[in-house]
């Protein structure tokens, strides 16, 4: 069983910064891609951030310019450093990192609320 676990998730005030990180059992050299999603209370999970193993990135529209995502040395662990954030970015962040076999294998989420 392959297993994702999130952590750094918490509630800060609106314009401050969090550091998500994200570790997978999955070796270095079987993942594809290692991405952020988010979902928010009744809104549909969105693709916030990836990150492919050659380093190539994506980013949601909207977080462009104050999220970043990275992965560390080893290859297992992606890291979302959320910088100015705002009440829209409250939401479940759930890492998901899939396979070249094409599985995507999901963590259980962290929860990041922002206050105005």
């Amino acid at each position: 069983q392959v297993q994702v676990e999130e952590s750094g998730g918490g509630a800060v005030q609106a314009g401050g910064s969090l550091r998500l990180a994200c570790t997978t059992s999955l070796p270095a050299s079987w993942i594809d891609l290692m991405r952020w999603f988010r979902q928010a209370p009744g809104s549909q999970r969105e693709l916030v951030a990836s990150v492919s193993k050659i380093g190539g990135t994506t980013y949601l529209g909207s977080v462009q310019g104050r999220f970043t995502i990275s992965r560390d040395n080893a290859g297992n662990t992606a890291f979302l450093q959320m910088d100015r954030l705002t009440p829209d970015d409250t939401a479940v962040y759930t890492c998901t990192v899939r396979s070249y076999t094409g599985v995507n294998h999901w963590g259980q989420g962290t929860q990041v609320t922002v206050s105005s």
